[in-house]
């Protein structure tokens, strides 16, 4: 827990606006993203057939979208936002391995690795200080 603490004392005084951006950026992307699968559920469906045969086909297609579109809110808006991001991480890490298992885009490879290692930075970066979780956190 002490580590925690220590990485958001860091992380807050080392917070930059253009990282906030980042962050805000992600969120609208992911939302958007999830938005076009709920739109396209049959786009859905045949991104993750490669990984349909081996099971819980039906699972994915109810977690995906609404984990896109309630993650990239939150993490827009920087509330719960490293629970947000690892909510995400699944999904990225799937879509990586889609893109290997499937039919190789390397426009949506480079797309999914780069979102993937932004979702890790703010992993651990966290919301930073223009978020909910710094607002919360500083009423106390």
């Amino acid at each position: 827990m002490e580590n925690v603490k220590s990485l958001n004392k860091w992380a807050n005084s080392h917070t930059y606006l253009p990282v906030d951006l980042v962050r805000i950026v992600l969120g609208v992307f992911l939302f958007m993203k999830g938005i076009s699968f709920v739109t396209n559920a049959q786009y859905l469906h045949d991104l993750i057939s490669p990984i349909d045969q081996y099971g819980g086909g039906m699972f994915l297609l109810h977690y995906i979208a609404p984990a896109h579109m309630i993650g990239g809110i939150m993490i827009v808006f920087g509330l719960l936002t490293r629970w947000a991001i690892a909510a995400q991480l699944p999904i990225l890490f799937g879509a990586v391995l889609v893109n290997f298992m499937g039919h190789m885009h390397s426009e949506s490879l480079i797309l999914a690795v780069v979102i993937l290692l932004l979702c890790i930075f703010f992993l651990f970066y966290g919301g930073g200080k223009h978020s909910a979780d710094y607002y919360f956190k500083m009423q106390q």
